[in-house]
């Protein structure tokens, strides 16, 4: 039934400057409007809608993601604008805090300013 609709993605902050800081000026992602109640970006044609809220709960898993290629070169990227990637001792992670998955997927996680865990992917070429 929803397989032609276009999906939104949404996230929650309680300071829209300085998500906008983050979302556009860290991530370059393009602001396309701003309202009362949220942010959006274009997250490569997918609508990211950042909603305006009093309290931010992150939960503890990952929220938002992208599949880049050349992982490794985004993270030094955005590690060159600021951003830190967590680490975490349960995942065996490279100097750069890339895990790399059983099947192959190498993963870096990084929160923004509100806490919601986003990451990064590379995927084994099929």
């Amino acid at each position: 039934m929803l397989s032609g609709a276009r999906l939104t993605a949404f996230a929650a902050s309680t300071n829209s400057e300085r998500t906008r800081r983050f979302y556009q000026g860290t991530l370059g992602l393009r602001l396309e409007a701003e309202d009362g109640f949220a942010l959006v970006f274009d997250a490569n044609g997918t609508p990211l809608r950042i909603q305006k809220v009093q309290e931010v709960h992150p939960p503890p898993f990952t929220v938002l993601g992208w599949e880049v290629a050349g992982i490794e070169t985004t993270v030094r990227e955005l590690s060159a604008r600021g951003v830190s990637f967590e680490r975490y001792s349960f995942l065996p992670q490279d100097a750069l805090g890339i895990w790399t998955a059983p099947e192959g997927t190498r993963v870096a996680w990084f929160k923004d300013p509100d806490g919601n865990l986003l990451s990064l992917a590379e995927s084994v070429p099929a």
